[in-house]
């Protein structure tokens, strides 16, 4: 189609970034000016829209000297849509600047800078912005009432928000659809329910984003059955859901795994015509990978018309590594490193370093952490959490204790991890040291993940003594902190690696407040493989068997400890109980993968 005017043009242009294709919005602003092709207001409010949704700070500040240059920047919509820009792309100085150098800042500025604010995702700064309006003497409209009540709701700030409900009921706004539609969202993130549904049920009419306020609000909260209901009750209303009504129902499905309603939900998403929505497409991979219905997301997302974005990357490599699928999940990486306009941000480099793990890709987690430096990312928690625990699975402790040392700023899961690393690499010295150092930060909440890692580093090392008193006095007395079954089968294995089997029993039997589970009973027969303990063997693999029937594995364990003892009959008859229940055990196998990842 050839596009002659500027009419057309900002058309297109404001579709693309109605569908969220950003990408294509910019691209078509530098064809624009390439053809020296007009560009007005609306083309130059998508423009800014893509270079903030996008985060492309230089393309903003490209688009902005156009926009001086073109003398729009005294225009109210294109002056709100540049300072939301320098927003989400985190310039806040810049969009401070910005409303600064308007001279006569009426009533529309203050309220397009506070939506700046809390639409870009700094709702501290548009409430700060709101005060300073009230400063002013400048009474509030329902704009401005609009504009500043999403900042209350992710701020959790009760009290401004229920004085601004106050205000409103003075001026009689309150049951306003934008203005009735906010209060609810605003008391839904608050977890102020019975607030939300007495404005809600107050309100003489309601439309769809009303709905979705609470619906929203519900499955945030996790109030996973009330967001469906709710959703079931507007169905019955003959309202027709939008996009933001499928992106809120469809989490509440997905907590619920209730392929039921959320299939249902796609049927809907189908029957009118929400398919291609990327924020409706990304919910759906999202529900159907965490019903362990995979092959519906991959269809998704390989064949759907939507527009992908980082977040649809990022949910289809989660579900391949909820889902186990490590090999898939590097393919998608990988793919997207080659194909997408996306590159992967530290979200996804947090959740590929698990896949990465799982396969032992020393090299491929090597590349990655090139990648790291070379975007920046040695300062995020996660994602130095994650290469820490990648580099501990892959044997290489030096690498992950090197990490953790330079790290500026370790919480508690960058101590845990390196913890995790010392043990799964049998280093119970560093693991005890890095233990004591734990203990010195005051900042540090130190949890019973803590003592599975110290436990199991000493189980590996043998060390008793230091065992039994980070079980007993340090984590019991010192941190008041009860065992859970983990740490009851790290000590019995302990104990039973160092043949106390006395010790041993007298824990499972009179020391363990719950039921012993496969670990503990494994441990146990383990040790009395290790010590020819047959009496014990046969109770841990009764136990074993009942709980776990289908194993064939603890039969060749009790095998080879009959064998070992010269019970060489007893050892027959423990193989053909195998081969009578129709069980086989399959044989052991290694590899090694290569090119996996060749992009990085």
């Amino acid at each position: 189609m050839r596009v002659k005017d500027d009419v057309s043009w900002g058309t297109i242009m404001a579709g693309h970034a109605y569908t969220g294709n950003f990408h294509e919005v910019l691209n078509l602003f530098g064809y624009m000016q390439t053809e020296n092709v007009k560009i007005n207001k609306v083309s130059a409010v998508s423009a800014l829209l893509g270079a903030g949704e996008m985060q492309d700070l230089d393309k903003g500040k490209e688009i902005h000297d156009y926009i001086i240059q073109e003398r729009m920047d005294s225009d109210v919509m294109v002056a709100t849509s540049l300072m939301t820009m320098y927003a989400k792309c985190g310039e806040l100085e810049k969009t401070k600047e910005l409303f600064g150098d308007i001279h006569e800042r009426d009533l529309i500025a203050w309220s397009a800078v506070i939506s700046a604010f809390a639409q870009s995702g700094h709702p501290n700064e548009a409430l700060s912005v709101f005060r300073d309006m009230q400063h002013e003497n400048l009474p509030p409209n329902n704009v401005t009432l609009v504009s500043v009540l999403p900042a209350c709701g992710e701020l959790m700030s009760k009290l401004t928000g229920k004085s601004i409900h106050c205000y409103a009921v003075k001026t009689d706004t309150d049951y306003d659809l934008s203005t009735g539609t906010a209060l609810v969202s605003m008391y839904a993130k608050c977890l102020l329910f019975p607030y939300a549904l007495g404005v809600f049920n107050k309100m003489p009419y309601k439309e769809v984003v009303t709905w979705n306020a609470l619906i929203n609000g519900y499955s945030q909260a996790s109030r996973s059955h009330d967001a469906l209901e709710m959703f079931l009750m507007m169905r019955l209303s003959r309202l027709q859901p939008d996009p933001g009504t499928m992106v809120g129902v469809l989490p509440a499905c997905t907590v619920l795994s209730d392929i039921h309603h959320g299939t249902y939900i796609h049927g809907q998403v189908i029957k009118y015509g929400h398919g291609s929505d990327r924020h409706v497409a990304n919910a759906l991979i999202d529900f159907y990978s965490k019903c362990g219905e995979l092959p519906s997301s991959e269809f998704l997302f390989n064949n759907s018309s939507f527009h992908k974005d980082e977040i649809s990357w990022n949910t289809m490599i989660t579900g391949y590594v909820q889902n186990e699928c490590a090999k898939e999940a590097i393919s998608t990486f990988s793919d997207m490193m080659r194909l997408s306009p996306f590159q992967p941000n530290s979200v996804t480099i947090a959740t590929i370093l698990p896949a990465v793990s799982s396969l032992t890709l020393l090299k491929e987690g090597m590349g990655i952490h090139t990648y790291i430096i070379k975007k920046g990312f040695l300062s995020n928690t996660l994602v130095i959490n994650s290469m820490i625990d990648m580099y501990g699975k892959c044997g290489r402790l030096d690498m992950s204790d090197l990490l953790f040392h330079e790290m500026k700023n370790r919480d508690t899961v960058s101590w845990n991890v390196m913890l995790a690393a010392c043990s799964v690499n049998g280093s119970a010295e560093l693991a005890l040291s890095v233990f004591s150092r734990m203990e010195e930060e005051n900042e540090i909440h130190i949890d019973s993940l803590s003592f599975i890692s110290i436990l199991s580093a000493c189980r590996h090392a043998g060390m008793v003594e230091e065992g039994r008193n980070m079980f007993w006095n340090v984590m019991q007395k010192k941190y008041q902190l009860s065992p859970c079954v983990q740490h009851y089968a790290c000590m019995v294995d302990l104990l039973g690696r160092a043949g106390l089997f006395d010790e041993t029993m007298d824990l499972i039997n009179n020391e363990m407040p719950m039921e012993p589970d496969g670990a503990v009973w494994g441990a146990l027969l383990g040790a009395s493989r290790m010590h020819f303990n047959v009496e014990l063997a046969e109770l841990a693999l009764k136990n074993l068997t009942n709980r776990e029937a289908g194993n064939p594995a603890h039969y060749v364990e009790l095998s080879n400890i009959y064998s070992q003892s010269g019970r060489w009959d007893d050892a027959g008859k423990a193989r053909g109980r195998m081969h009578f229940t129709g069980l086989k055990k399959s044989p052991g196998c290694s590899w090694v993968e290569e090119g996996i990842m060749s992009c990085l």
